[in-house]
This record gives C-alpha cells, sequence and structure tokens, in this order.
C-alpha cells in the first residue's frame, strides 16, 4: 500500500458532508486503497464522534474514493515502526474506532464499491448495515502475509456464521458481493451504476423512522447479542418498557390507529 504522492497528500484524507439528515464520511486515500493509517482513523474518529453529538445527524454512511473501498491498515507505516508499544498503540485505536461505529447512537451503513480487505473488511462489518455493488469484493487476507486476521475477526465473526467466518480467515480468499450477501455481511448487492441510488433510499427510509427509536433499539440489539437468553429477554423488556413510555411511541401508536403519518419529536 503506497502513500499519497505530494499533490495527492495536499488533500484531506477524510471528506465529510452532511445532507437531508445523512452524513457521509468518505476515505480519502484513493493511491493507498484507503488504507487505515492511523492519521485516517484518527480523522475518521474524529467524524464519528462529531455525528454523535450533532442532533441534525439521522444516519451516517461510510464511503470511499478510488479504486478500492479499505485495503485494511497502512502496511507501510506499521513496517517503518517495528515497535511494541506502536502496534499496541496502533490496534487499540482501531478498536476503538470500529467500536464506536457499534456504540454510534445512529445507523451506519457502509457504501462499498470496490475491495474491503482485513481492517477494511472488518469496517464494513463494524457497520450496522452495509449496500455492496457488484464490484465489491471482500477478504480477511492477512494470513497470505502471516498476519493473522484477528482484530477483524471480532467484526466478522459478530456477522457471519463460525465455519463461514474461519474459510475467509484461514483461506484469505475473496469473496464475491453476491456470496457476501448470502453470508450476512452486506445487506444488499446493486450494479454500480445503482450504488448510490441505493444507499440513498435506505438512508431515507431509516431518516424517516423516530431517531429516538433508532437509538433505542441500536443500542440494545448489541447489548442483547453479548447475553445469555434469559438475560437478554428480561433486558429486552425493560428497555420495551422505557420506550412505550417515551413520547414518540405514544405518537406513533396513536398515528398507525389513527391512519396519519406520525410526527417524531425525538422523546
Amino acid at each position: 500500500m503506497g502513500h499519497e504522492n505530494e499533490a495527492a497528500a495536499a488533500e484531506p484524507i477524510l471528506l465529510r458532508e452532511v445532507r437531508d439528515g445523512v452524513a457521509t464520511l468518505t476515505l480519502n486515500r484513493p493511491r493507498a486503497r484507503n488504507a487505515l493509517s492511523t492519521a485516517l482513523m484518527a480523522a475518521l474518529q474524529e467524524a464519528v464522534d462529531a455525528c454523535a453529538a450533532d442532533e441534525a445527524v439521522r444516519v451516517v454512511v461510510i464511503a470511499a474514493n478510488g479504486p478500492a473501498f479499505c485495503a485494511g491498515h497502512d502496511l507501510r507505516e506499521m513496517r517503518a515502526r517495528p515497535e511494541r508499544a506502536f502496534y499496541e498503540a496502533l490496534f487499540a485505536q482501531c478498536s476503538r474506532l470500529m467500536t464506536s461505529l457499534v456504540r454510534l447512537p445512529k445507523p451506519v451503513i457502509a457504501r462499498v464499491h470496490g475491495i474491503a480487505t482485513a481492517a477494511g473488511c472488518q469496517l464494513v462489518a463494524s457497520c450496522d448495515l452495509a449496500v455492496a455493488s457488484t464490484e465489491a469484493r471482500f477478504a480477511t487476507p492477512g494470513v497470505h502475509i502471516g498476519l493473522f486476521c484477528s482484530t477483524p475477526m471480532v467484526a466478522l465473526s459478530r456477522n457471519v456464521g463460525r465455519k463461514q467466518a474461519m474459510e475467509m480467515l484461514l483461506t484469505g480468499e475473496m469473496v464475491d458481493a453476491e456470496r457476501a450477501r448470502q453470508m450476512g455481511l452486506v445487506n444488499r448487492v446493486v450494479a454500480p451504476e445503482r450504488l448510490d441510488e441505493a444507499v440513498a433510499e435506505l438512508a431515507a427510509t431509516l431518516c424517516a423512522k423516530s431517531p429516538l427509536t433508532l437509538r433505542i433499539g441500536k443500542e440494545a440489539f448489541y447489548r442483547q447479542l453479548e447475553m445469555p437468553l434469559e438475560e437478554a429477554y428480561a433486558y429486552a423488556g425493560r428497555v420495551m418498557t422505557e420506550n412505550m413510555l417515551a413520547r414518540d411511541a405514544a405518537e406513533g401508536i396513536d398515528a398507525f390507529l389513527e391512519k396519519r403519518r406520525p410526527v417524531w419529536q425525538g422523546r
């Protein structure tokens, strides 16, 4: 994975646009195949944190410029600093970023137009939803270079079945977009020319929902996954009770019974 030349280096490594409640965060290291350098991860972390605090943002889309979506960690940067402390800090930074996407109180959609490998595959798996072009490809290929994709494994194994995750991790082989959909890594696969339209449609659908309800539901979804069955039901029951007492739930139910559109207040 190469570094940008001087002209490209003048470009921001992350682009941010907010339109109609949708914040699009675009990885912008095309010559480096959007490798997750420490600088790019820091920029993405800052943008994700800003989206969490911005009431105008209802949905976040992670996109990328250039031929690849994200080719994983920046191997040149990693080899330039062969130090335990650097590696520990690097993987902690990446883990915090991926966890932030899961904890973000708003839905996150990955817009995947090209390859998503290693930590790039982890990035897709860490998003709540993913829409992929038929040209997208996915892999955890660390095994080819003697570096097992252990941190990407955490997100991957929480999205696909064990046998499928192990096959990707042990072989490092590329998986096409349709196979990734069948495995549960992505939600929808569309022709390249329809990718923006499909992402926009999904984002608009989410923006039409109560932001409070989506926040409650997203948090509950991930928390209950880690619980035993009885504990999960007890927790979900408490969540639904609190949700039922919210203004938006009363409005939504009344609107349904009265056959009208609900007016969400986010409380």
